[in-house]
């Protein structure tokens, strides 16, 4: 691979183009790197959309997949949690179990759910569980 850098005038706008044969889970990576931490890039039907994280309400992983769910579509990553979670944890986002994260600004309520685990209902009526193991750094988050 090729990398040219050319330095420009302090009044021109920065720009990256990036020319490859295929969207790889690295050419993935590093635009999210060069890109603000306000968007994701995620892929619906075999087409890649930039989703600003003001929109997502939680990123799950299932079988080894990440999954973004906005109010009422579902994408999938090329992110592992853990490097989605990079890019939202300067957000309102928290996780809240070992395959969860989720954005608390979304949060409608919270509730108990038993054997020391809560339920948090969404603005879009979803409800995710926040094991026992995270409920106190919603707690921290939220001041109770």
């Amino acid at each position: 691979m090729k990398i040219i850098i050319e330095n420009i005038a302090p009044d021109e706008e920065e720009t990256c183009i990036l020319r490859v044969r295929s969207l790889t889970d690295n050419t993935v990576k590093a635009v999210n790197l060069l890109k603000c931490p306000d968007s994701l890039t995620v892929f619906s039907d075999g087409e890649s959309f930039i989703l600003d994280t003001k929109e997502v309400y939680y990123a799950e992983s299932v079988d080894l997949k990440t999954f973004i769910y906005t109010k009422e579509k579902v994408y999938q990553s090329r992110l592992k949690l853990y490097e989605a979670e990079e890019i939202l944890s300067s957000g309102d986002f928290l996780r809240i179990s070992k395959q969860t994260l989720v954005n608390v600004s979304k949060i409608k309520s919270v509730s108990p759910a038993g054997g020391g685990r809560f339920i948090a209902e969404l603005d879009n009526k979803e409800k995710v569980i926040i094991s026992r193991s995270y409920v106190s750094s919603l707690k921290r988050r939220f001041g109770i």
